[in-house]
């Protein structure tokens, strides 16, 4: 070729042509230097160039990494794929597999890649987790397949994908694990190398440029053999991927909402086809769509119904907060201070839930009825009184705790309205004052040592009582903890969002799972002014089943996934007008055929000001059949919006803020 197209790691939705030097040869997915702008970018060649410039204006190519291994067609056409799916930019998706400017240059920090498979343990599997094991062992080298690891909270999930990765580490393979959190990958690791005897490669936003740099090159010359990560790393261009893990595949934090908006584990199952290898989705609570493509037969189902070793499914028992008659100012009710009081006597543990940073959700004056509300989202201020400060959670805008009401000047007439998990510490030291208590919220973590020390603190039993917010509820594995409560259980509820039912009852039902994980029986206490809710009932009962089908038989009458798709259009900017006239002229000019396809709005998005910018959200629901991409961006390329402007494409919403 003496023309080739370079797509660069930018918001491009193309690659750019440039000349091939004499005596250079290159080829499709050839990584080089090329000069851009001011100065030069990496790129990856993606084939031959167009020819639509004359010869004498295409720059040369700068130079030719041959130290690293080619993108694979199967890399690059999931890059094509994954841009055209999300209407993102090409460039962009690259950008995740190239996520450093200088990861051809040489740095001091190394990271060991050195695999001794003489070295892995054999783990003591029940005949059910066996049964599981083989069943995906089986599918490794065989091609494209989706499985669904499906096992109570406990059961020893865990384990039975070790052994699918230790056969896949007998050839020279690499495997992908995904966790949605980084607070999952502590215990996560310990467990992994008591097991393998080595550390997998870990790829999140807490480790430094030049570990991503040496991680980044140990993967793409497949040293690297087992990679840890969150949903950036399922970008990273392996050069022989053998096999994906997605742990907790049921969980949000998977879908990303800043700069490319894409759902991790759906751009999981299309890597996997890509590359022909097989993809396990893991979790006690599986999402309603994995859920219901295991039982139309799309996805393989691997079941683990009972615990492991023998230990007991925890009790759940509803505490009704009508019926409460909590005083002014106390949130946690008397049966669960009696509960909790008698764990710990006993020398057991506990959790306390509440999904709410902070001290206190509002701020407001008793006087004039002042309520502090962040200058540019439609949100209130949160108080962390341990920060002394009032913080938006939204935009991280943040003033220091007033003194005094700015609307009256009225002192002492502040009020902290509704609790947070800095107020339920308070609260716990005021009937457990001897317990040794700890808070685990992401903004009470200063840092990952942090974290960690608190994890492995209630590990070796050096804490009582742990509070915190969703950071508790999945993953960790405490042996003596006997008692979990959950202060405000109906929380997740409110605002009709279309899955706050699937997710209320998946965060309550992962947080249920910590408590009785060995030989001590636990217990799981809801406080809820809604106990006749479903989620509620399903909770109790424990019927997992029933709660899954009616949801399924609500979505088919209403028509929403997973038997149709969504897209969400956000029209966002700084003057409120013209966003409005935008969202409306965007709607006028809709392509949608009326047989197959529904547009709902333009309406105020509920988070109407976000960050200084005024917001309007679009929603379509389309039928199975409907090429929603195409649609979507050939609606979006015909309009013109004002530079002020930005309209945003989000396929398969998650959140309808």
């Amino acid at each position: 070729m003496k023309q080739v197209e370079i797509l660069l790691p930018t918001a491009a939705p193309h690659g750019f042509d440039y000349r091939v030097p004499e005596g250079m040869t290159l080829k499709a997915g050839d990584i080089v230097s090329v000069p851009f702008g001011r100065g030069e970018s990496l790129g990856v060649v993606w084939g031959e160039g167009k020819a639509e410039l004359a010869a004498h204006k295409i720059k040369p190519v700068s130079a030719q990494h041959t130290q690293f291994p080619p993108l694979c067609d199967a890399m690059r056409q999931f890059i094509d794929w994954a841009a055209w799916y999300n209407c993102a930019p090409k460039g962009a998706m690259l950008k995740m597999a190239l996520p450093i400017a200088d990861i051809d240059k040489e740095g001091r920090t190394r990271v060991e890649t050195s695999v001794d498979t003489a070295n892995i343990k054999l783990a003591h599997l029940s005949e059910a987790q066996k049964k599981a094991a083989a069943a995906l062992e089986d599918k490794i080298g065989k091609g494209f397949s989706v499985t669904l690891l499906d096992g109570v909270t406990g059961s020893g999930k865990t384990e039975v994908y070790f052994d699918a990765i230790a056969h896949a580490l007998k050839s020279e393979n690499q495997i992908l694990v995904l966790l949605p959190e980084i607070a999952l990958s502590i215990q996560w690791l310990e467990r992994f190398w008591q097991r393998f005897g080595f550390t997998p490669i870990v790829w999140n936003s807490s480790i430094t440029s030049a570990k991503k740099r040496s991680s980044w090159q140990a993967i793409a010359k497949g040293e690297a053999r087992v990679v840890v990560g969150a949903r950036s790393a399922l970008f990273l261009p392996y050069k022989k991927l053998a096999l994906i893990v997605v742990d907790e595949e049921h969980d949000q934090s998977y879908k990303q909402e800043d700069g490319v908006i894409y759902h991790a584990r759906d751009m999981a199952v299309a890597r996997a086809r890509f590359e022909q290898l097989p993809l396990v989705l893991v979790s006690a609570t599986p999402s309603l769509e994995s859920y219901y493509n295991a039982r139309q037969g799309k996805y393989a189902e691997v079941s683990l119904p009972a615990r492991h070793g023998g230990a007991e499914l925890p009790a759940t028992k509803m505490i009704d907060m009508r019926q409460a008659a909590l005083d002014s100012g106390t949130f946690v009710s008397p049966i669960l201070r009696e509960k909790l009081a008698q764990a710990i006597a006993a020398g057991h543990q506990a959790m306390l839930f509440l999904n709410r940073r902070g001290y206190a959700p509002l701020l407001l004056c008793r006087a004039c009825g002042h309520r502090f509300q962040c200058p540019h989202c439609s949100s209130w201020m949160v108080l962390h009184r341990s920060k002394h400060r009032l913080i938006c959670h939204h935009c991280d805008y943040r003033i220091e705790e007033p003194k005094s009401c700015p609307a009256c000047g009225a002192e002492d007439k502040l009020a902290a309205c509704g609790p947070g998990v800095e107020r339920l510490s308070e609260e716990v030291a005021s009937f457990l004052p001897q317990a040794r208590v700890a808070v685990m919220a992401s903004d009470s973590m200063n840092s990952h040592k942090e974290l960690s020390d608190t994890i492995t603190a209630m590990s070796e039993r050096r804490i009582d009582l742990l509070i915190g917010t969703q950071m508790i509820a999945k993953g960790h594995h405490f042996g003596d903890l006997a008692i979990v409560g959950v202060v405000d259980a109906d929380l997740g509820l409110a605002g009709g969002d279309l899955r706050a039912a699937e997710r209320t009852y998946q965060l309550l039902h992962q947080l249920s799972g910590r408590a009785g994980r060995e030989q001590v029986r636990g217990t799981v206490y809801l406080q809820s002014f809604l106990p006749e809710h479903p989620v509620m009932k399903a909770l109790v009962a424990g019927d997992r089943e029933a709660f899954l089908q009616a949801e399924l038989q609500a979505r088919e009458r209403a028509q929403m996934p997973p038997f149709s798709r969504l897209a969400a259009i956000i029209v966002e900017g700084t003057q409120e007008e013209t966003v409005m006239r935008t969202a409306k002229q965007l709607a006028a000019a809709s392509p949608l055929p009326r047989d197959t396809c529904r547009l709902l709005g333009p309406a105020p998005a509920p988070l109407y000001r976000l960050s200084g910018k005024f917001r309007y959200r679009l929603l379509v629901r389309a039928g199975r059949n409907v090429n929603v991409p195409d649609t979507m961006r050939g609606w979006l390329e015909a309009q013109h919006p004002p530079a002020s402007v930005r309209i945003k494409i989000d396929m398969d919403p998650m959140s309808f803020l």
